[in-house]
């Protein structure tokens, strides 16, 4: 089990040249968030409970344009109602799968709510749209489904079951999040990029340093 000290900081400079991005899932309980996650990374993923805030944390590595990367997904551990997330659940995400379930209608009306707090939180990262467990009717498949383009956001018809376009979703997932980690134009993640990018530069100024 973790304590809150050891959730990580994703502004913190990494001690190598990878790039750490932290991905969340929102969307009503049991539309499938973890289950797609674990799609996703069947055999690999460490998952890391946070038990301080009742969430769970599944790390992967991996590449974006030859570039390592380090992914955390978060994800609620069936804790999710509007207006009750942990801050520490939003905070320094870089890329969002908004999630709901084909079968329950009301899981796509509930879409505004979850992006409405998504954006008080993290009003600029990139979100990406998935009707997930299209196995149950592939006719949904024909569907227009609004909200998405409202938003203009990307939207996937995914099934965690089959596997149905969940590595496309969660690998576009991560190359959106790295593009917006190295430029964002948020204020706050400005700020944070040019405090890692000095705190870099010293670093490498005293291993300089003559030694007697």
């Amino acid at each position: 089990m973790a304590n809150s000290s050891e959730i990580p900081d994703y502004d913190k400079p990494s001690t190598d040249d990878s790039i750490s991005v932290k991905i969340i899932c929102l969307g009503d309980s049991a539309v499938g968030k973890s289950k797609l996650v674990e799609r996703f990374l069947m055999d690999e993923y460490q998952p890391q409970q946070l038990s301080t805030y009742a969430l769970t944390m599944f790390k992967k590595k991996t590449e974006v344009n030859g570039k390592a990367v380090n992914v955390d997904f978060w994800d609620t551990a069936g804790q999710e109602r509007f207006s009750n997330m942990h801050p520490s659940y939003y905070h320094q995400a870089h890329a969002c799968i908004l999630v709901f379930d084909i079968s329950r209608k009301i899981t796509y009306k509930n879409l505004s709510n979850w992006y409405k707090e998504l954006r008080e939180a993290r009003a600029e990262i990139p979100c990406l749209c998935v009707a997930n467990k299209i196995d149950i009717d592939y006719n949904v498949t024909k569907k227009k489904f609004n909200f998405s383009q409202k938003h203009k956001m990307p939207f996937y018809f995914v099934s965690a079951s089959d596997g149905t376009n969940v590595v496309k979703v969660f690998k576009d997932t991560i190359k959106a999040a790295v593009a917006y980690k190295s430029n964002s134009t948020d204020f706050m993640d400005i700020v944070m990029k040019e405090l890692e990018y000095y705190e870099k530069n010293d670093k490498s100024e005293d291993s300089g340093f003559d030694k007697d």
